[in-house]
């Protein structure tokens, strides 16, 4: 067994030579062991090689089989760390030591603080659409460390999505939506929990799912869902995030009559006539126009949560990407609106 030894020390030091993985290395130790065996099966008694080898064929067996049992142990060992280590770097309330460089940047923002932070880590945001506003308000919250955020969309991932739905990826073709964006977002920060709702955003889970929730960041694409999304808000008395894009322009607003500002209704009291307003796969949408807008919806959501400067509560922006202008108009809210005023 010397002749397997030297050879498996060899084998082993070439392998850290040519910077080759620890389990590649052990994959050719292994497959010299096959080759041992292979030996004294099939070369005869009294051969020259065989005798080098040394040991008889169940020495060399139970060999193997001890080695095979310390790399199980091993590989059981690790698997159980690595499902430990994770819980001990994410405790409840407080922030683990790398959490606090994570969050450096907003901490030392005057505006934030880590007050600011410690409000973030605490909310639970709830983020109706995983397309194309959804997509960067997903990202840049889970970067943000927000604590508990809700994505709900029924759609899968296509290939005409990839040109502005960044949080997507080719290799996720097929996936539901709202899987691959746990992925992407798990993947930028661990420290945050993700919750998948792959499903329409309907009246029957629509009161239950939004009283959840602190905020609601709303990113769909027609005024049926818009509606019932603003109603569930006014509802449960949670600020509503809204953002919508065509073609080269987009708006965005902050609708919250707590306190004090218009709902969506009361600014959009009637949806447009059919093919008035054309939907993206109608009409078109220049790619980085959505990163844009849904940009600026997760920068509204982290205002709302940390108390920061003015969000745009009674005022709406628009947003003219093919001329770079950007305008803000007042929305007043409506003493007969159907869903927060008098009307409802």
């Amino acid at each position: 067994m010397i002749l397997f030894l030297v050879l498996s020390a060899a084998l082993w030091a070439m392998g850290s030579l040519l910077g080759m993985p620890a389990r590649a290395r052990w994959l050719m130790i292994a497959l010299l062991y096959v080759a041992f065996l292979l030996a004294l099966v099939v070369l005869p008694e009294g051969v020259g090689l065989r005798r080098s080898i040394g040991g008889s064929f169940g020495e060399w067996l139970v060999l193997g089989g001890l080695a095979a049992l310390v790399y199980g142990y091993r590989a059981v060992l690790g698997r159980i760390r690595r499902r430990a280590a994770p819980a001990a770097e994410k405790p409840k309330g407080d922030f683990a030591a790398t959490e606090l460089e994570r969050y450096a940047r907003h901490v030392i923002l005057r505006e934030i603080g880590g007050l600011g932070q410690k409000r973030l880590k605490q909310a639970r945001v709830l983020v109706v659409g995983a397309g194309g506003l959804g997509s960067p308000a997903l990202m840049y919250l889970a970067a943000a460390g927000a604590g508990t955020i809700g994505v709900i969309d029924s759609d899968v991932v296509e290939n005409t999505n990839l040109q502005r739905q960044v949080i997507h990826s080719d290799e996720r073709i097929g996936m539901p939506k709202v899987f691959s964006a746990k992925t992407a977002m798990t993947a930028l920060n661990p420290y945050v929990e993700v919750r998948p709702y792959h499903r329409r955003f309907d009246a029957a889970i629509a009161d239950e799912l939004v009283a959840g929730y602190d905020i609601v960041l709303d990113g769909t694409d027609n005024f049926d869902t818009r509606y019932l999304v603003n109603a569930a808000c006014v509802k449960a008395g949670v600020p509503l995030v809204s953002a919508a894009i065509t073609q080269w322009e987009g708006q965005i607003g902050v609708f919250d009559p707590g306190a004090g500002g218009p709902c969506y209704r009361c600014v959009f009291p009637e949806a447009p006539a059919p093919g008035l307003v054309p939907a993206c796969a109608e009409a078109g949408v220049v790619g980085p126009l959505p990163g844009v807008l849904g940009a600026m919806m997760a920068v509204e959501c982290i205002k709302v949560i940390t108390k920061a400067g003015e969000p745009l509560r009674g005022r709406l922006m628009i947003y003219d990407a093919l001329y770079a202008e950007a305008r803000v108009i007042t929305a007043a809210r409506r003493a007969d609106c159907e869903v927060c005023g008098s009307g409802a």
